[in-house]
């Protein structure tokens, strides 16, 4: 576990998959969780899985894309040394045309969502003092190694996750002039009720657990990108490196991930 770490910590889509195992590694005594999700039964479960851990656990239900509540959710909160800003929705095309509701509810979770997540804390970061590593505080964005690879079977995912992972990685080089850091997660196929209905192998699957640990070790550690694991890694490197009409055809020949 990474208890006492950060002594404080707010966790989006922590109730299930990686946010749930985030928050359970965190989990420890003298640690304040707060944690958000849309499933308030999963949510209490995970909080009271937390708490047993000796965390003192703050459950929120809510949804990312209302900045109102996000703003004001963060803003009480009190001291954060790190936000995770996890919820995040998956599709595809399945084959097909990626539909337009699809399409705008991908983007609203993981660029909006994301942003409702992380600028409200950045505010509040800025008014902290800094902790016994001279930081204020640590906003660690989840996207994905999809974020390097522009594939037509999931266009809105990858390119939501490639937003936020750009986003993240730039604007560390200011806010870090202030104390603040930033950590662009970019995993690859995690064993998460999201990646269940994939029906497509998925080479190098981790347990969420395992995935949790990598990711908080990153972020201890002070890196700017967290990618894991680095063959799929440096696969999707690749991949995104090839010309568009090549990697399109051999990506049309594969499994599309399925629509909603």
């Amino acid at each position: 576990m990474q208890a006492m770490a950060w002594p404080h910590v707010l966790i989006t889509g922590a109730s299930s998959g990686l946010g749930r195992a985030l928050a359970l590694e965190c989990a420890g005594p003298g640690v304040t969780l707060h944690l958000s999700g849309r499933d308030g039964a999963r949510l209490e479960a995970v909080a009271a899985a937390a708490a047993a851990r000796g965390a003192l656990v703050h459950p929120a239900v809510l949804d990312v894309r209302d900045a109102a509540a996000m703003a004001g959710w963060i803003g009480g909160a009190g001291r954060l040394d790190l936000v995770i800003a996890n919820a995040g929705v998956s599709a595809g095309t399945g084959g097909a045309t990626e539909p337009v509701a699809v399409t705008r509810a991908v983007f609203e979770t993981n660029v909006t969502g994301v942003l409702n997540t992380a600028l409200p804390a950045i505010a509040a970061m800025a008014g902290q003092a800094p902790g016994p590593d001279g930081v204020r505080g640590r906003v660690a964005v989840i996207a994905s190694l999809a974020a390097f690879v522009a594939a037509p079977g999931a266009p809105a995912y990858c390119a939501s996750k490639a937003a936020v992972q750009r986003w993240a990685e730039a604007l560390d080089a200011t806010e870090r002039r202030r104390g603040i850091r930033l950590h662009a997660v970019c995993p690859g196929y995690v064993r998460t009720p999201m990646t269940s209905r994939n029906a497509f192998p998925m080479p190098l699957l981790m347990e969420a657990e395992a995935a949790a640990r990598r990711t908080l070790a990153g972020i201890a550690a002070g890196r700017l990108r967290i990618a894991y694991p680095w063959p799929l890694y440096l696969g999707a490197r690749l991949a995104g490196a090839m010309p568009a009409w090549l990697r399109n055809g051999v990506f049309l020949r594969l499994p599309a991930k399925a629509a909603e």
